[in-house]
């Protein structure tokens, strides 16, 4: 489906909570992404990479029913958005540790901390810096939990020097990086969780433009760039890592 939809149909039902067998039964943001891309009806369809999926479902379910409607507009964002590098795995799970963990509770604040600091490891690896050289989004977010900070360290120099293998890092790691992330976010004493989680799913879907080269300005998506969306000049090192 074009990007050039900017709007969902105004026929789209109310979004609501979970898997859903048909249109009948209501849809969940995945769901009626696969509708109006014209695949079969899932809430796991091949228009729309697996991590950002995963951000937008738990983001669909996380988010109070008073709230889901104003994730509707962004359904024709996430559809022709794909690809194989692993900078968008990186990339969203970054992000999404980065927005949570100032907010999440203090249990699951080292949890977050771990994630911020492993995403690092794996985009060190992939652009050739070394590892242990954090950006400053992530310096800066660290500092504002210095227990879990100084916890999630510890772990981290305990555990193996290798980079976990891509697969491993797309396949388990990411998705409950960004799992813990919305967890996170509904359940943090905030004035506006929903508003957070919609943020999150805004920026995730702006990393995914930016890496899957559709640039950070892709239309329907609207909210400000993102830190780190914008891909690496043409010609810098991206070392895939094994699988």
């Amino acid at each position: 489906m074009s990007r050039n939809h900017g709007q969902p149909p105004a026929v789209l039902p109310v979004l609501s909570r979970g898997k859903h067998r048909s249109p009948r039964k209501g849809g969940c943001f995945m769901e009626f992404a696969s509708l109006l891309a014209g695949e079969r009806w899932s809430d796991h369809p091949s228009c729309t990479h697996p991590l950002l999926a995963a951000v937008a479902r738990h983001v669909n379910d996380y988010t109070t029913d008073a709230g889901r409607s104003r994730l509707v507009e962004l359904i024709p964002s996430v559809i022709g958005l794909t690809g194989d590098d692993l900078h968008i795995d990186a990339r969203i799970a970054l992000g999404s540790a980065r927005m949570a963990l100032p907010v999440a509770a203090a249990d699951r604040q080292r949890v977050l901390a771990v994630a911020v600091l492993s995403c690092e490891r794996v985009l060190a690896d992939l652009d050739g810096r070394p590892v242990g050289a954090l950006e400053e989004p992530s310096r800066s977010v660290l500092a504002r939990v210095p227990d879990a900070n100084r916890w999630a360290a510890r772990f981290i120099g305990a555990a193996p020097a290798s980079v976990t293998s891509a697969r491993t890092f797309r396949g388990q790691a990411a998705p409950t990086i960004v799992r813990n992330a919305a967890q996170g976010i509904a359940q943090a004493c905030v004035p506006d969780p929903d508003a957070l989680l919609r943020e999150l799913l805004v920026q995730s879907i702006q990393v995914c433009a930016a890496w899957a080269g559709h640039g950070p300005g892709r239309d329907a998506i609207p909210g400000p760039a993102v830190t780190g969306a914008r891909p690496a000049p043409a010609g810098s090192r991206r070392t895939g890592q094994g699988s």
